[in-house]
């Protein structure tokens, strides 16, 4: 008995075609195309943050409180300005790095180095939310900061930082579980029998631009 095939009509076969087309004339690899698309709208996302951000600073009525002063720590009897945050922005800079590392062995195919420089990227920043929980804890416990208000003036200081940190915040431990799992993963073996580390790149990828923004925040917020 012949075998009947499912021809499908000629405009889904040249639909098809088309969507198929992308992958052979770009050689993209999909995971890494749809995180540069993610990155791309989260561009946006962090851009409107920042230009919210400005706008506030540029119509509030009241002193700008100096962040100098508000992320002070006090060793001994001496105020140190900024120290916590230039050790928050020290580590997860040295994570890029770190990251660098883990795709540098993923690409050579050294399987326990790749778990290895991914762990210690996610330790890293784990250290950078646990510092940012503290501060987070100190503006709002000791000083009396919340999002609408606080005590040492323009209102709209609290919304902005509890905004652009909080979010960013939010990035950087989804970053930690998404580089343990890829280092789960990497450690069980599925990118060898895949093939490809190509999934520790995309990590990779993910974890550079959360790192990016921060150098942004920290620019615009802390400094200026």
């Amino acid at each position: 008995m012949e075998e009947k095939t499912l021809r499908l009509p000629h405009f889904l076969r040249a639909l098809a075609g088309d969507w198929g087309s992308d992958l052979s004339a770009f050689k993209v690899v999909w995971a890494k195309a749809m995180m540069w698309i993610f990155l791309l709208s989260d561009t946006f996302i962090f851009g409107c943050f920042l230009t919210g951000y400005a706008a506030a600073r540029l119509s509030a009525t009241l002193p700008w409180p100096d962040p100098g002063k508000v992320f002070a720590l006090h060793i001994g009897e001496r105020e140190i300005p900024l120290l916590l945050i230039a050790i928050m922005t020290v580590i997860l800079i040295s994570s890029s790095g770190t990251m660098a590392i883990a795709v540098y062995h993923a690409y050579n195919r050294n399987k326990p180095y790749t778990a290895l420089f991914l762990a210690l990227t996610a330790l890293l920043g784990l250290s950078f939310v646990s510092m940012q929980a503290y501060e987070w804890t100190h503006l709002i416990r000791d000083l009396g900061f919340r999002p609408w208000g606080n005590p040492m003036g323009a209102p709209q200081f609290g919304s902005s930082f509890f905004m652009l940190t909080g979010f960013h915040g939010l990035h950087v431990t989804a970053g930690v579980i998404y580089l343990t799992a890829v280092a789960i993963r990497v450690l069980k073996g599925v990118y060898d029998r895949a093939g490809s580390y190509v999934g520790v790149e995309v990590a990779g990828l993910y974890w550079h631009f959360v790192d990016l923004v921060w150098v942004f925040i920290f620019a615009f917020f802390y400094l200026f």
